[in-house]
């Protein structure tokens, strides 16, 4: 009889042989290459070099009418090297923000699940040969108490989750994972709470894999390229691992929208290459999924390199993106996707963060722990073995939401526009003549006040309530015909029924 250590070690082994489907990938290649042309983007950039201010003014009323820019138009953005034009493009950025999604930001919560990982990228805590590294997978009940932190004590209605790649984290347990989050409600001081979407950040699976989490009911799909650079992306991932695949991953989003899953969140892990280069890929990447299925990216993520625990990579890593930089990046982004959500996390300290925000960010996570069971069991929320990057923030939801209502900001709690069906295609449409803006703003006015009752300190209430009642005058100025339903709806909610949306 076989040793049962080895059986484990051949499934494990078969699982990782049968990862990769490459049918999958060679049905979407144009010509048997894939969108990213690496020599034409270093030539758009080298070409769009010192731009014209005129043609950059042009550029942004184009992206205030929420077009997507050409590739010259961006790289003629990322060249702006002028002052001037760069704090109009800021402000033009902030523009097209207010105008898509008005002046909410969503906020969320990561729950990292498990850091098991048969990978071994460069820049990664969570890499398998990090021998450092305290592996855990965390079981349905654990999963459940983490949940019951989130929901229960913070207030979170929205999570990406976040795994490994390891047989033990097949998409049977990634289902089960989901199932259980959402079965968790906690009774709080008015009402009741719980986890009303469950994104998803793992890692690229199959058209068959993705169709069963579709199923259980998954929210956005989200796979981060980390870098578009092919040469670079084979220089920090092993070729004799899943993630060397560079086809296998930069098709995801492709099965993920044939799957149905058509929320997908696309991101660079800047301060891997150039970070010029990166926006282009982002770009590239958008503009296929337009093409190929109509509907760009429901977010773009811009994580930086941060330091992680026994990675020399990400020590003074040699594209480290400056601060500067950043602001930069950010705002191209926004200009050159004007539809798409984009998420600033908890990697940039709360000084970035307020200075980043303003640029066109409407999504941020609080009151974050990356550790493997943190929220629950951690003490030390900060334990660089168990977690797969170190934070740069790790201030409370209650603060961050008042800060944001200082700023004028409200905090959106709402899920409701994919549970009307608002994805894909609708949601996409909605968002570029602004009425998705509209139903985002009545429903956060009543998921704040939702949360304001349930969680929020005395210091937060007294500055939510004033932004409501702003919040509100301004509803009954410019949507006078959905007030009344707007007030139904607000009156219930402060008497304790939950989970009312537009």
């Amino acid at each position: 009889m076989k040793p049962k250590t080895n059986t484990i070690a051949d499934n494990a082994n078969r699982w990782i042989a049968n990862r990769v489907k490459h049918h999958q990938i060679t049905k979407y290649l144009n010509d048997g290459k894939c969108f990213i042309d690496s020599e034409k983007i270093e030539s758009q950039l080298w070409s769009n070099n010192n731009p014209d201010s005129a043609r950059v003014k042009d550029i942004l009323q184009k992206s205030l009418a929420v077009e997507t820019l050409t590739f010259d138009e961006t790289a003629c953005l990322l060249n702006v090297d002028d002052a001037e034009l760069i704090a109009e493009m800021e402000q033009a950025a902030g523009q097209v923000k207010k105008k898509v999604y008005d002046n909410r930001i969503v906020t969320f919560a990561p729950l990292y699940i498990s850091n098991l990982c048969v990978n071994d990228c460069l820049y990664c805590g969570f890499r398998k040969s990090n021998k450092h590294a305290k592996r855990k997978r965390l079981s349905i009940d654990e999963i459940k108490r983490e949940t019951e932190v989130l929901v229960g004590q913070i207030g979170h209605k929205r999570l990406i989750v976040v795994f490994g790649e390891d047989s033990k984290t097949d998409v049977d347990y990634i289902a089960s994972t989901i199932q259980a989050i959402a079965d968790v409600k906690v009774k709080t001081k008015c009402g009741f709470s719980q986890i009303r979407r469950s994104n998803v950040n793992a890692a690229p699976m199959s058209i068959e894999d993705l169709k069963i989490l579709k199923e259980v009911g998954i929210g956005t799909v989200q796979v981060f390229q980390e870098t578009y650079h092919r040469q670079t992306y084979e220089q920090v991932h092993p070729q004799n691992t899943i993630k060397g695949d560079y086809l296998w991953r930069l098709y995801a989003m492709h099965r993920a929208m044939e799957a149905g899953c058509d929320d997908v969140g696309i991101g660079a892990l800047f301060g891997i290459y150039d970070w010029k280069f990166e926006v282009m890929g982002l770009l590239s990447h958008a503009i296929e999924l337009e093409e190929k299925f109509g509907i760009g990216p429901h977010t773009i993520s811009f994580p930086r390199l941060e330091p992680a625990d026994n990675t020399p990579f990400t020590q003074n890593p040699e594209y480290a993106v400056s601060d500067s930089d950043f602001r930069k990046l950010v705002t191209v982004i926004r200009l050159a996707v004007p539809y798409t959500g984009m998420i600033l996390t908890a990697r940039e300290n709360a000084e970035m963060r307020r200075q980043i925000l303003p640029l066109g960010c409407t999504q941020t996570d609080a009151s974050t722990r990356i550790g493997i069971g943190a929220y629950a069991g951690a003490t030390d929320c900060q334990q660089g073995n168990k977690q797969q990057f170190m934070l740069g923030d790790i201030r409370s939801l209650d603060t961050v939401v008042r800060e944001l209502a200082e700023a004028g900001y409200i905090t959106s709690f709402c899920t409701a526009g994919y549970r009307c069906g608002r994805t894909g295609e609708k949601i996409m449409n909605l968002l570029r003549c602004g009425k998705e803006g509209q139903f985002c703003k009545l429903n956060a006015v009543i998921t704040f006040r939702e949360w304001l009752d349930d969680f929020a300190s005395p210091e937060t209430i007294a500055i939510g309530e004033n932004l409501i009642a702003k919040e509100i005058r301004e509803i009954k100025e410019k949507m006078p015909s959905l007030y009344p339903q707007l007030m139904s709806f607000y009156e219930k909610t402060k008497a304790g029924q939950r989970d009312m949306y537009f």
